[in-house]
C-alpha cells in the first residue's frame, strides 16, 4: 500500500485540525485537500487552499479518503457528495439519523466504496463499549452517564446511543415501584431498556461511565478522553482500513480484531 491521499472536511475545527496534524505526521499519508464552512474567513491552511464545498476537484483530484469532522447540520450532505464522486469516507461527526445512515450505506455499496461512521474513535472508548456489552449478559440492570464539553450540540452522545443499543438485548428496564418523577427527565432519557444521562459543562471533553447494579454490588466501567489526541490512533486506523476494505461500517469496533 502506497501513500494515502487524505482530505479533511472540518479542517478549521478543533477535531479537524488535530486530524490534519496527524495525517501530516504519518509517513504513509499525505494531506491533499481541505474543506470547511469557514473557508471565506480562512482560505488557506497547512499550505493548502480551504474550500467551502466538498469535491474531488477542490481536493486536488488525487484523493483516496475524506475524513469528516464538521457539524450534524452538514455531515450528511458532505458525505453524500464525497461518495457521489467516488471518495471513501471516515466519518466522526455524530447526529446522523437512521434514514441518513441508510442513504449513505446504499450509496457506499452502489459505488463499491468504503465508509466508516464511528461515534467514537478512542480505542479505550471502543473497549469500554465492548466490555459493557459483555458485562450486560451477566448484570442486566444498568444506566449510562455521558459527559461532554458545553459546545457539543447533540445529546445523548453517539457513543452513549451505540453503547445502549449494544447492551439493550441483555438489559431490563430500571423501574422503581411507585416512582414519582418530580421534574421531567430526572431519570434520564430512555432508550429501549436503558436510561441515559447527558452532562454538558465546560472543563469536560468526552467521558462516559456505564454503571451496573446487582445484589450487593456495583460495577462501573468508565472511559475518559483527556485530549483530542486520544481519538487519533483510531482515526489513523480507519484511514488505513479504507484502503483495505469495501463496504459500510458503523462503529470503529467493526474494523478491529475484537474477538469477544
Amino acid at each position: 500500500m502506497g501513500v494515502i491521499n487524505v482530505a479533511v472536511a472540518g479542517c478549521l475545527g478543533k477535531m479537524g485540525a488535530t486530524v490534519c496534524e496527524t495525517v501530516i505526521a504519518a509517513a504513509d499519508m499525505k494531506l491533499c485537500g481541505l474543506a470547511d464552512a469557514k473557508a471565506a474567513v480562512q482560505p488557506e491552511a497547512y499550505g493548502l487552499s480551504v474550500s467551502a464545498v466538498v469535491s474531488r476537484e477542490n481536493f486536488g483530484g488525487a484523493v483516496d479518503v475524506m475524513v469528516e469532522f464538521t457539524h450534524p447540520s452538514c455531515v450528511y450532505n458532505n458525505v453524500m457528495r464525497a461518495l457521489e464522486e467516488n471518495i471513501n469516507c471516515v466519518v466522526g461527526t455524530t447526529g446522523l439519523s437512521e434514514a441518513q445512515r441508510g442513504d449513505i450505506e446504499k450509496l457506499t455499496l452502489k459505488n463499491n466504496l468504503f465508509t466508516l461512521i464511528a461515534p467514537n474513535f478512542a480505542i479505550g472508548a471502543v473497549l469500554m463499549m465492548k466490555f459493557s456489552e459483555a458485562a450486560s449478559k451477566y448484570m442486566g440492570r444498568a444506566e449510562i452517564i455521558e459527559m461532554h464539553h458545553d459546545q457539543k450540540v447533540d445529546a445523548p452522545s453517539g457513543t452513549a446511543l451505540l453503547t445502549a443499543k449494544m447492551m439493550a438485548p441483555n438489559c431490563s428496564r430500571n423501574v422503581v415501584a411507585g416512582e414519582k418523577i418530580l421534574i421531567a427527565g430526572a431519570r434520564g432519557a430512555a432508550l429501549e431498556s436503558l436510561n441515559i444521562h447527558s452532562v454538558r459543562l465546560p472543563g469536560f471533553l468526552a467521558h462516559q461511565q456505564v454503571i451496573f447494579g446487582g445484589p450487593g454490588q456495583v460495577l462501573t466501567l468508565r472511559h475518559d478522553s483527556m485530549s483530542r489526541d486520544s481519538f487519533m490512533p483510531g482515526v489513523a486506523l480507519a484511514i488505513r482500513e479504507s484502503q483495505k476494505r469495501k463496504g459500510f461500517y458503523f462503529g470503529l469496533e467493526t474494523v478491529m480484531d475484537l474477538a469477544f
